[in-house]
């Protein structure tokens, strides 16, 4: 991570969603890579990217070279229950309208942020890239995962068409130092984290986590997802899909055991089966990451839970909820 590379020197990027979770990590890591790039975060303040005329007054305020489109409006399972409407319309506009502006003020790349979300339910394991259209999505976060999916569909037509350059990327679950920790719109990691430390220090019994605890998932340390879609925009120039992920795969009872022990609670875990498991398993083929640009991820998941679990203990004072 932090390679230097003159790839950035000179250029104005447009971060989306760069003061978010995610963001705010890249951003960093970015500033790391050159001294001489100039960093635009269109802040949701001052712009409304579902708005044409907002997505138009960024363009013309940054003279953004190169795009990064991280913004999105995203949850757990249960946000995603509660606003399947607004998950769908909030992320396709604001992505077709990007993508569709940058292509008209002849920016040099845009590299979009699509989600594992996108998968169908029951791909078989590891999902690869070739299958992202063989089914359905995992219906609680259907909305979510077609409106980022027609992105990739925009992204390969605007290649062919107009010969422009942009590249699709596919987080797992992300996870890391400023994760959202909010019970109301969490993953899984943080909410577990959250409810066992409240738990320890008020010696309550028990923590109740939502579904069976059955269904698997990856997770990727967000340094570590940074650091791929920064290399990834600097290495790679196709349409097809990239898988970003760790390749590793655990079950949600054996996460949540891993995290209760990591902060010393001692009660007893209650499984709330009257929730949604959410999809079966998720495992990404991360192969074609490493042929294309030479990435793969770094850091070993019990090391980034730590580091995770540390930031709260430490911030959590100033995390307005």
């Amino acid at each position: 991570m932090s390679e230097t590379t003159t790839f950035w020197d000179d250029q104005t990027v447009m971060v989306t969603g760069g003061a978010g979770f995610l963001g705010s990590h890249l951003v960093r890591e970015l500033r790391a890579r050159s001294t001489d790039v100039d960093i635009f975060v269109p802040r949701s303040s001052n712009y409304d990217l579902r708005e044409k005329s907002d997505v138009v007054r960024a363009f013309e305020d940054s003279g953004a070279d190169i795009v990064i489109h991280l913004a999105a409006t995203v949850g757990g399972i249960g946000a995603n229950q509660d606003n399947p409407g607004t998950y769908f319309y909030d992320n396709a506009v604001m992505g077709i309208e990007l993508l569709e502006q940058a292509r008209r003020f002849d920016v040099k790349k845009f590299t979009i942020l699509g989600t594992v979300c996108s998968y169908p339910k029951h791909a078989s394991i590891p999902f690869t890239e070739d299958d992202l259209f063989d089914g359905y999505p995992e219906e609680t976060n259907a909305p979510y995962g077609i409106a980022k999916k027609a992105l990739l569909t925009q992204s390969k037509a605007y290649r062919k068409e107009f010969d422009f350059n942009s590249i699709y990327l596919m987080p797992v679950n992300l996870y890391g130092p400023r994760d959202d920790f909010d019970l109301e719109t969490s993953h899984v990691i943080p909410a577990i984290i959250k409810k066992a430390i409240e738990a320890r220090e008020s010696d309550a019994d028990s923590i109740t986590a939502w579904g069976t605890g059955e269904p698997t998932r990856e997770f990727l340390y967000v340094s570590d997802a940074a650091d791929g879609i920064l290399t990834a925009t600097e290495r790679y120039n196709k349409s097809e899909p990239i898988n970003l992920g760790s390749g590793m795969e655990i079950n949600i009872q054996e996460l949540v055991e891993m995290i209760t022990d990591l902060v010393d609670f001692d009660g007893k875990v209650e499984w709330d089966t009257s929730k949604p498991d959410g999809q079966p398993r998720r495992r990404l083929d991360v192969s074609r990451a490493k042929r294309e640009f030479g990435w793969e991820a770094s850091t070993p998941f019990e090391e980034g839970l730590r580091k995770t679990i540390e930031w709260y203990e430490d911030h959590r004072s100033n995390i307005v909820q």
